[in-house]
C-alpha cells in the first residue's frame, strides 16, 4: 500500500513540475511577447502573445463574466474527475497514471490563469505554409498529450482484454 501511494505522489510531483513550467512560460510570454512576436523557426514556429477568453482553440470567446466563471467551474469539475480517476486506477497502469498527471497539470495551469486573469495566456504558434495551428501553451500541450495517452490506453486496453478472453481455453467443470 505504501509503494502504491509513493508512486502516486511521484506522478503528482511530475504534474506539479509541468504546472510550474506552464506558469513560468506564461510569465515569460507576458514579459517578452506582449508587444513583440518572435519567430523561432521561420515558417514553422512562432511565439505570439494571445489572451484566450474562450475554450479550446479560442471558441466561445463572448462569454463575459458568466463565461469566465462557467469555465472556472467546468475546469475545477474536470480536475476533480481526473483526480478521482487517478486515485482509483491500479498502480500497474503507468500510462493511465501518467496521462492523468498530464491532464491534471494542464487543467490546473489553465484554471490558474482563468481565476487570476480572467483568460488563458497562449503563445506557441505552429504553422506550415499558410496553415496555422491555433495558438496554445504548455498546459494545452499537456492536456492534449494526456488525452491522447488516455484514449490510446482505453482503445488498446479494450482490444487486449478481448484478445485475451478469446485466447483463453474453455474449461468445463463436470
Amino acid at each position: 500500500m505504501n509503494n502504491r501511494f509513493a508512486w502516486r505522489i511521484g506522478y503528482l510531483v511530475a504534474a506539479l513540475g509541468v504546472y510550474l513550467m506552464d506558469q513560468a512560460s506564461k510569465a515569460w510570454a507576458i514579459r517578452r511577447l506582449r508587444f513583440e512576436d518572435r519567430t523561432i523557426i521561420n515558417g514553422v514556429l512562432d511565439f505570439v502573445y494571445a489572451e484566450n477568453r474562450g475554450i479550446a482553440f479560442g471558441q466561445l470567446q463572448e462569454g463575459g463574466a458568466f463565461g469566465r466563471w462557467f469555465f472556472v467551474v467546468l475546469a475545477a469539475a474536470a480536475a476533480v474527475a481526473v483526480l478521482f480517476y487517478f486515485f482509483r486506477t491500479p498502480r500497474n497502469d503507468d500510462r493511465i497514471l501518467g496521462s492523468c498527471a498530464l491532464l491534471l497539470a494542464g487543467i490546473a495551469g489553465n484554471l490558474t490563469d482563468r481565476v487570476r486573469l480572467g483568460f488563458v495566456i497562449d503563445f506557441i504558434q505552429l504553422h506550415a505554409g499558410q496553415y496555422h495551428w491555433p495558438t496554445f501553451n504548455v498546459a494545452d500541450a499537456s492536456i492534449s498529450f494526456g488525452a491522447l495517452l488516455l484514449a490510446y490506453d482505453l482503445i488498446f486496453a479494450q482490444r487486449k482484454q478481448k484478445e485475451a478472453a478469446s485466447n483463453r481455453p474453455l474449461t468445463t467443470d463436470i
